[in-house]
């Protein structure tokens, strides 16, 4: 059934088709629809769920760590220094190996205020141990909150999702979406086992006791090694979605055009639809261009970039977040990737719409070539795009 959603509903949707059974909810601009209209499917009794109203992001995480750990299949959602404000319990909720599903609404962090698209917030706890998947439409939101559940719960993983939404260009924008029947989403999505780590006075077990050097490290081994595991699951559930309705996205990465492109551009989110209309353009032009969209960034698809990117001359990283005094966050990270190849290609990073700053397809034109100009003068320098100077002055 096809239904024109905003990207909030669309999170909201497949919330529902997931058959959550607990939701703390907090709102916060501009993620508070998720929750809304959560709220409107339990109190109209098509989502039989409890619906907690806390007093905080944090509380927020706080009942989801304590529902998951009893067996229940969690979810919430935040946004920007929600996030932040739950740090504390998103750390928690990983290294207890609770399988949550919460979405990101990706918004800008004060101050000074403001409530724009900008990666920052969802990628400032990427060392958190949490999966984090990025979706580049509505559809693929609803998509991959279904899809994240049969991650998060997989023997092999046990390891909370967060789901990134671009805000206002997705979170309060329509479009079609197919919404796939209950029927079929359950015979996808089981209902949770409740194994291994699940509370149960027949079976005691603690969490988050204390934990001496002689264990600690290999706890966090074993954490480790589950995030790493998830790379095969990621894959293999997306090829499991799209033999059954038709659509995947690639697991860890979106590849368009990327075969026999001699210049790429690497980018998360929403703006990768421009860079692939851009790409689209310049190849009309006989310049061979492509995108590659890091779908999944923790795990980081190392093996995977390596793989598309060794076979190019040159590449752009655009990055719609900022470490201060490093640059842009997955630049680093690209450039970490390729060590160790033989002859690692041309990279420059770009950083580009912080605080909702649009980025147009004209710009991602102007940034394939710019990055082939750079190549052949050397200039691997990281720049920053669409400066107003004069706000500078």
């Amino acid at each position: 059934m096809f239904r024109v959603l905003t990207g909030n509903h669309s999170a909201a949707f497949a919330a529902a088709l997931s058959r959550v059974q607990v939701v703390p909810a907090y709102p916060i601009t501009p993620q508070t629809q998720i929750i809304e209209k959560i709220s409107e499917f339990v109190d109209t009794g098509q989502l039989d769920a409890k619906y907690i109203r806390v007093e905080s992001e944090h509380s927020a995480m706080a009942a989801c760590i304590g529902a998951s750990a009893a067996g229940a299949r969690a979810f919430t959602a935040t946004s920007s220094h929600g996030l932040l404000y739950m740090g504390e319990m998103v750390f928690w909720a990983s290294a207890s190996r609770l399988p949550i599903v919460m979405p990101v609404t990706c918004r800008t962090i004060g101050p000074p205020w403001n409530i724009w698209d900008e990666h920052t917030d969802m990628l400032s706890l990427r060392d958190a141990g949490w999966i984090q998947i990025f979706a580049e439409s509505n559809q693929e939101i609803l998509d991959t909150v279904i899809q994240a559940y049969r991650i998060a719960e997989d023997e092999k993983v046990l390891l909370p999702v967060m789901v990134g939404l671009d805000a206002f260009t997705l979170s309060h924008t329509s479009e079609p979406v197919d919404i796939p029947s209950q029927e079929t989403v359950d015979s996808f999505l089981p209902p949770r086992t409740g194994k291994p780590f699940v509370l149960d006075p027949s079976r005691p077990i603690t969490f988050g006791n204390m934990a001496y050097p002689s264990h600690y490290m290999e706890l966090k081994f074993t954490h480790n090694k589950a995030i790493e595991d998830a790379c095969e699951v990621i894959a293999e559930v997306d090829r499991e979605w799209r033999r059954l309705v038709g659509r995947g996205y690639g697991g860890l990465i979106d590849e368009f055009m990327c075969d026999d492109a001699e210049v790429i551009v690497i980018a998360i989110g929403s703006s990768a639809g421009d860079a692939k209309e851009a790409a689209k353009s310049l190849r009309e032009k006989g310049v061979k261009a492509g995108v590659l969209r890091l779908r999944v960034v923790r795990p980081f698809p190392v093996q995977s970039i390596k793989r598309v990117i060794s076979r190019v001359k040159a590449v752009a990283v655009v990055d719609r977040n900022l470490s201060p005094g490093s640059g842009g966050i997955l630049a680093s990270e690209v450039k970490s990737a390729l060590y160790g190849l033989h002859k690692p290609p041309f990279v420059k990073g770009y950083v580009a719409g912080l605080g909702g700053r649009d980025i147009a397809v004209g710009d991602f034109v102007n940034l394939f070539e710019r990055t082939l100009s750079s190549r052949d003068e050397g200039d691997d320098r990281s720049e920053w795009v669409n400066l107003n100077l004069e706000v500078l002055h």
